[in-house]
């Protein structure tokens, strides 16, 4: 389909999604709406004069056009695992072994943000193995939920992007390989990590409160009342998943284990390590050309077939209990997915049927804003949208293929900076969201 300059209606598409997730507190219909309000206002542009079936249309077209499969294989199949190795009582024998070790409160809050830092590969996989393991052991300190929460959301995602193997990683390398200003999208990841002062000092901010137990605000008041008994327990659904009694310790080291290794192993084959070109011979080279959605889908497969000959030879899971595990993983992870999919079509919208990109790039390079300025207000746009849809991913999605035209006609050195604002306000905006995937 041929582009369409839309000026400044093309601005429109995310703005209808943004305030439409302020009103409705849901990101998915927002979403939707958002695609379906930049596909009518193409065909308007276009003269199509059919306002009704062809924006449908051509909202399921870009769909189908932008969706990564490796990226969403790679996160179903992880929702898959995580199931799979809480249901074969790996998480239940590792709190088990964690509240026998952990003797005092800091003890237990620096063993809750170790194991967030020690689980990188992605943020879901994170909060769901952390949060079921860790919470006995918290609640025997007396640590109240609402910390429990600010310590696992604290060091999942800003960990994972500051991570170059993880589903962050490669969600990140999709929308900038979409592009095509880079020669790699891990490269170009990699290199917004040492600029990325949100993720970094929220990582110090953990280990310092959980050093030193300094709580203020609202968390101090929760602290207080835990001290008292009242833990801040809502309904807890997790206790009822079914779990075996006979898992051990390697139940739930060795597939996280095994997914690590697979992880780097599949980003060093896709990256040419152990193919006949010996220019991509090096460690340097092969991750510098490698697809890290493929790799980490490959992983994922991995690892479940290494879950598999663990727990259902020995008995842990049945053969049929494990597929069913596997589907109730994959469920967990339908939300993430459909919300990875609408924030790519959006930003597909904007991108190539609207030409966002270039009307922003006109409007910024036309103004007064000096380039200096550029990454604050990067920042200060992410934070907003990623607040405003709930989604981190999401606002990749809209902001990437826009910041850099913009930074490359303002400062082209100030590229990996503004990115890096990019990222970080998306992940600062997502973690104040009330409606945060």
């Amino acid at each position: 389909m041929d582009p369409f300059d839309a000026g400044w209606l093309s601005l429109l598409p995310p703005i209808i999604a943004i305030t439409l997730a302020l009103i409705t507190k849901e990101v998915i219909s927002s979403l939707f709406l958002g695609i379906l309000s930049g596909t009518v206002i193409y065909c308007l542009g276009m003269g199509t004069g059919d306002l009704i079936i062809k924006p449908v249309e051509i909202a399921f077209n870009t769909m189908v056009s932008k969706v990564d499969f490796n990226i969403i294989i790679f996160c179903t199949l992880l929702g898959a695992l995580v199931f799979t190795i809480s249901r074969a009582g790996g998480t239940r024998a590792y709190g088990n072994w964690a509240t026998k070790r952990i003797k005092s409160k800091r003890v237990a809050m620096l063993s809750t943000g170790g194991l967030g830092a020690f689980i990188f590969i992605d943020d879901y996989f994170n909060c769901l193995t952390v949060g079921t393991v860790m919470r006995p052991v918290t609640d025997r300190y007396k640590i109240s939920r609402a910390k429990l929460a600010y310590l696992i959301d604290a060091t999942a995602a800003p960990i994972c992007i500051i991570a170059p193997i993880s589903s962050w990683a490669a969600a990140v390398g999709s929308n900038l390989k979409a592009t095509g200003a880079f020669e790699s999208d891990f490269a170009a990841f990699v290199s917004t990590i040492p600029y990325n002062f949100y993720a970094l000092l929220s990582i110090v901010m953990v280990l310092m409160i959980c050093v030193t137990g300094y709580d203020f605000g609202s968390m101090r008041k929760a602290e207080l009342r835990a001290e008292k008994g009242d833990l801040g327990i809502a309904n807890d659904n997790s206790t009822m998943l079914k779990s075996s009694s006979r898992g051990r310790l390697v139940d739930m080291l060795l597939p996280i284990g095994a997914l690590i290794v697979f992880a780097v192993l599949g980003l060093l084959y896709t990256g040419g390590y152990f193919g006949e070109d010996p220019q991509y011979h090096t460690l340097g080279a092969a991750f510098g050309n490698c697809s890290a959605a493929t790799g980490l889908m490959y992983a994922s497969f991995a690892a479940l077939i290494v879950a598999f000959f663990l727990f259902v030879p020995r008995g842990l899971i049945s053969y049929r209990g494990f597929m069913e595990g596997c589907v109730e993983g994959i469920k967990t992870m339908m939300p993430a997915n459909i919300i990875l999919v609408l924030a790519w079509t959006i930003s597909g919208v904007c991108r190539d049927l609207l030409q966002t990109p270039q009307f922003v790039e006109s409007v910024v390079t036309g103004g007064s804003m000096t380039a200096a300025l550029l990454p604050a207000a990067v920042f200060a746009i992410a934070a907003f949208l990623s607040f405003s849809t709930g989604t981190a991913w999401g606002t990749f999605g809209i902001l990437i293929p826009i910041v850099v035209p913009v930074a490359q006609a303002l400062d082209p050195q100030l590229l990996v900076v503004s990115l890096s604002a990019t990222l970080a306000g998306s992940v600062f905006g997502d973690h104040c969201s009330p409606i945060s995937d």
